[in-house]
C-alpha cells in the first residue's frame, strides 16, 4: 500500500510508510549488536550488483518523461550545492573549523537517500516515488565523490599522494551504478527495453527489489556499530540542518524547479530530508584528518553519531513531512 491520493493520519503513515522500514533496521541492528557482522561484503554486493540491477530496471521502465528526468538531475544538483554553503555558512558562523567543519557539511548536506531514502519513497509515493528516488541516489552518487571527495581532503596532507578530486574521479568511473544510468537511459532512447513481463526483466526486478532491504539491513549493522560514546550531544548543529533546514531548502528548489508532476516533486522533497548519510563516514576515514574534532572526539565518531541521531530524529520529522506533503501544503 502507498499513501498516494490518500489522506492518512500521522500514524498511519508512520504505519504505513516507517514502520516497515524500521522493522527491517531493526533486524539489521540487533544482528549487529548479537554477531561479529562486518557490513562490508554485504554493502560491495548491494554497490555492484543490487544497486545498479535496481537503478537500470527502474529508470529503463520508468514512466517518468525525459524532461522530469533532467529537471529532477538539475533539482538534485542545486539542492546540494545550496545545502553545502548553508552548512558551511552555518559551521562557521558556530566557529567550527577544520577538519570538523568539512564532517560536519558532509553529513548536514547529503542525505541517506538510497538505504533509507529510496523503501521510504517508494513506501509512500509508489512507483513514481521510488523512480525519482532512484533518480535522486544516482546523481548524488556523483556529487558525493567529486565535491564529497574534495571537502573531506580539504586542507589534508595527503603525503604526497593523489588530488581528493583525482581520487574522486576514479572512484566514479568504477561506480557501476552509473553505468547503469547510462545504459538504462541508452535504452530507452534506442526504443529496445524488452516488455517487463519478459523472464530477462522480471529477472532483473527481482534482483533490483532484493536491494531495497538489504541496503535496511546494512543500515541497521552500520548503525549498531556506531562508536557513540558521549558524540551525541556534538551533532546539535547537524541535526538542525537536517531536520529543519533542509527540508526547507529542497521546498524552495522545488518551487524553482517546477516539476510538472507534484509526486516527483514531493519525492523531490522527501528524499532531501533523509538523514545524514553513511557514505561521508568513509570519505572521512579515507580522507579527513584523523586527529578529529580538535576535542577527545574523532572524526568517525562524529560522523557516526550525526548518521544515528539524525536517523532517530528521522522518524517523527518524516511523519510529518509525509503527511504535509500527502496533503498538498508543501508542494
Amino acid at each position: 500500500m502507498t499513501l498516494v491520493g490518500t489522506r492518512m493520519s500521522l500514524f498511519s503513515i508512520f504505519v504505513s510508510a516507517l514502520l516497515p522500514i524500521l522493522a527491517i533496521g531493526a533486524v539489521g541492528f540487533l544482528l549487529g549488536r548479537v554477531r561479529d557482522v562486518d557490513p562490508e561484503p554485504l554493502n560491495t554486493v548491494t554497490v555492484y550488483v543490487l544497486a545498479p540491477v535496481l537503478v537500470f530496471y527502474s529508470l529503463a521502465t520508468t514512466e517518468l518523461a525525459g524532461e522530469t528526468l533532467a529537471t529532477i538531475t538539475a533539482g538534485v544538483v542545486a539542492y546540494h550545492v545550496a545545502m553545502l554553503l548553508v552548512a558551511g555558512g552555518v559551521a562557521r558562523l558556530a566557529g567550527v573549523s577544520e577538519p570538523l567543519l568539512g564532517a560536519l557539511v558532509l553529513v548536514a548536506a547529503f542525505p541517506n537517500s538510497g538505504n533509507y531514502g529510496i523503501p521510504v519513497s517508494s513506501f509512500a509515493f509508489g512507483d513514481t516515488g521510488r523512480s525519482t528516488a532512484v533518480v535522486y541516489l544516482a546523481v548524488q552518487s556523483v556529487l558525493i565523490y567529486t565535491l564529497g571527495v574534495y571537502i573531506a581532503g580539504r586542507g589534508t596532507d595527503r603525503d604526497g599522494g593523489a588530488p581528493g578530486w583525482r581520487v574522486g574521479l576514479e572512484r566514479i568511473v568504477r561506480i557501476p551504478l552509473v553505468y547503469a544510468v547510462v545504459a538504462a537511459l541508452a535504452a530507452r532512447w534506442l526504443g529496445v527495453v524488452p516488455p517487463t513481463g519478459v523472464p530477462a526483466m522480471e529477472t532483473l526486478r527481482l534482483v533490483g527489489d532484493s536491494s531495497i532491504p538489504m541496503m535496511l539491513l546494512i543500515l541497521g549493522i552500520q548503525l549498531a556499530g556506531a562508536d557513540l560514546g558521549s558524540t551525541l550531544s556534538e551533532v546539535g548543529v547537524v541535526a538542525a540542518l537536517k531536520i529543519v533546514v533542509a527540508p526547507a531548502v529542497a521546498v524552495g528548489v522545488a518551487l524553482v524547479a517546477g516539476f510538472g508532476d507534484p509526486t516527483v516533486a514531493r519525492t523531490f522533497v522527501l528524499e532531501s530530508a533523509m538523514p545524514a548519510a553513511v557514505t561521508p563516514l568513509i570519505l572521512v576515514a579515507e580522507f579527513g584528518d584523523a586527529t578529529g574534532t580538535g576535542s577527545a572526539t574523532s572524526l568517525a565518531e562524529f560522523v557516526s553519531a550525526a548518521v544515528f541521531a539524525t536517523t532517530l530524529l528521522s522518524v517523527p520529522a518524516l511523519s510529518v513531512l509525509i503527511y504535509l506533503l500527502n496533503r498538498g501544503f508543501v508542494v
